[in-house]
């Protein structure tokens, strides 16, 4: 992706298209990992129930992960569902397996449209079967996809990620003396990717809620008080702007913000 295709796909006039103009092609996040958080309040603030914060809210993730995959982003990470969420009541859990079922089957050509592979991270052996189905076909049929990895978080908790991998690398009769942090990261969900380098969170929320602990140790956190079902590409825009700003010190020397 270059400035002139994400020009030419903005509308003329429009807040993307002015915010896109500033964007430096040459210092984009590698990857960027969303806490999408406000669906709830969405909702309660006009009077519907819950789930249709969670409906409205699949706008939002098309609209990200369309426009991440245009700004040529290396990989973009979901939070969806959370080991946590399982306490929600029960006919709130069905409406999301429902909506995830029906955005794989009504997506997946978009993502093949825009070259995205698909990545499940979690647990999702403890998802409903068919849900399950749906994941393996979306993870499949764009497994050969050579642009931006999507990782959707599914069943996932950090610490329960650390574990694992502890137990992994316990099973793989790994050496504890021998075992660096690159070793162990090899073991975790995102064995292969970058840490993420930009951590966005809506609905103004300052907590990071179990996601990525191991992989965001570095990250640049960036709080918007926009609820997720309002969250839009402008926004993503803004997000990667303001970490263009930033100076990324690593609790050290200062270093610019580059990739590759």
């Amino acid at each position: 992706m270059s400035l002139q295709d994400l020009l030419a796909w903005a509308p003329a006039g429009s807040p993307e298209q002015a915010l896109a103009g500033e964007v430096d092609f040459d210092r984009l996040p590698a990857h960027v990992a969303v806490i999408m958080d406000g669906n709830g309040r969405w909702a309660a603030q006009r009077h519907l129930p819950r789930v249709e914060g969670h409906r409205a809210g699949i706008d939002a993730v098309r609209d990200v992960v369309e426009t991440s995959a245009r700004l040529g982003l290396d990989v973009l990470t979901l939070y969806a569902f959370s080991v946590e969420n399982w306490k929600r009541p029960r006919a709130e859990v069905a409406v999301l397996m429902g909506l995830l079922k029906r955005y794989l089957r009504l997506e997946l050509e978009n993502l093949q449209a825009n070259d995205i592979r698909l990545q499940v991270i979690g647990r999702p052996e403890d998802l409903p079967v068919d849900v399950q189905r749906e994941l393996d076909e979306g993870q499949e049929r764009t497994r050969a996809n050579g642009g931006m990895l999507f990782n959707i978080a599914l069943n996932y908790g950090g610490r329960a990620e650390i574990v694992e991998a502890t137990r992994r690398a316990m099973r793989q009769g790994l050496d504890p003396s021998e075992l660096d942090e690159q070793r162990f990261g090899d073991l975790l969900y995102t064995a292969g990717q970058p840490d993420p380098d930009l951590l966005i969170r809506t609905s103004g929320e300052m907590r990071v809620s179990n996601f990525l602990l191991w992989q965001i140790a570095y990250a640049e956190i960036w709080v918007t008080e926009m609820l997720w079902p309002d969250f839009r590409a402008r926004h993503l825009l803004q997000a990667i702007l303001d970490y263009q700003k930033r100076e990324r010190r690593y609790g050290g020397i200062t270093r610019p913000v580059v990739v590759g």
